[in-house]
């Protein structure tokens, strides 16, 4: 099937700029630059500096900059290894994970499935049981993945992070924003009683929005990743339907999923033998 791409016009146009364009185009500034104030963005924009202010503080929320006095800056980046990393470590727990989630989904279904190892593993188990169903991703592995399948794949528009091949940024989030989906299939940096994390810079908001759209709303996630919060927080346990995993989480954080009512599915050694079999 194609893979279906959404792009929106980027630059200044006569007049006002949009929201979208507004916020894109900050985010594009600070890549340039450490810090922007309030009063030279309303110049630019030709918008008022309360305008401004909601903006900033939209992309704040999004966990996409970190506000400062008078403006905002790019937030702070640590360490965290790439996808290209990742994809080379416990690749058989996340083939199991991803073969596990692979079976709950159904031909016919929406489905939001984020950037990731894991979810790439999942976008690998989909296209091979040949699901035939709407994928809607920022990841371009995903996509290509499944786009060589039954299923038909929107791809999100947004500002491209080489490092993780996906998008991210205020086109992506608009773009989530129009569709509501059976199911979405997350992955992310930590889990644990305080809730789900992200690492990666803008992909908390990427998440925060999927779970937002989903009705059935699912994390894939490597039992080495309990007890671990992240940098940015995406969600609480609450937020969550059901969590994959390889291994059961320890007293604690099971005690959490249990009283928030979240199921737990874990995908033993037969996992991936019993997946290949259907």
């Amino acid at each position: 099937m194609t893979i279906k791409t959404h792009s929106s016009k980027a630059g200044k146009r006569p007049g006002k700029f949009k929201k979208a364009e507004r916020r894109a185009q900050i985010l594009l500034e600070l890549k340039l630059r450490p810090h922007v104030r309030i009063s030279e963005l309303a110049r630019r924009f030709h918008a008022s500096p309360e305008t401004l202010r909601r903006d900033l503080d939209a992309l704040a929320k999004d966990g996409l900059i970190e506000r400062a006095h008078g403006g905002a800056s790019a937030p702070a980046q640590g360490h965290y290894p790439s996808l290209h990393e990742r994809t080379s470590e416990r690749l058989d727990e996340r083939e199991r994970i991803a073969a596990l989630a692979a079976a709950q989904v159904n031909d016919g279904e929406t489905v939001m499935i984020d950037s990731g190892s894991t979810t790439i593993e999942l976008a690998k188990a989909l296209s091979y049981r040949g699901v035939c169903c709407t994928i809607i991703t920022n990841s371009l592995p995903v996509a290509m993945t499944l786009g060589h399948g039954a299923a038909d794949v929107l791809l999100c528009p947004g500002e491209y992070q080489p490092s993780e091949s996906a998008v991210t940024g205020t086109e992506t989030l608009e773009f989530l924003r129009g569709y509501t989906v059976d199911r979405c299939m997350i992955g992310a940096s930590g889990f644990s009683a305080n809730g789900v994390s992200e690492t990666v810079h803008g992909f908390a908001a990427i998440k925060r929005e999927m779970l937002r759209r989903a009705g059935l709303r699912q994390l894939l996630i490597g039992s080495e990743k309990f007890g671990q919060d992240g940098l940015a927080r995406v969600a609480d346990i609450s937020a969550l339907s059901t969590v994959f995993t390889d291994a059961q989480p320890d007293e604690d954080l099971r005690g959490a999923l249990k009283q928030a009512g979240v199921s737990i599915h874990v995908a033993d050694q037969t996992a991936a033998a019993q997946y290949l079999s259907k």
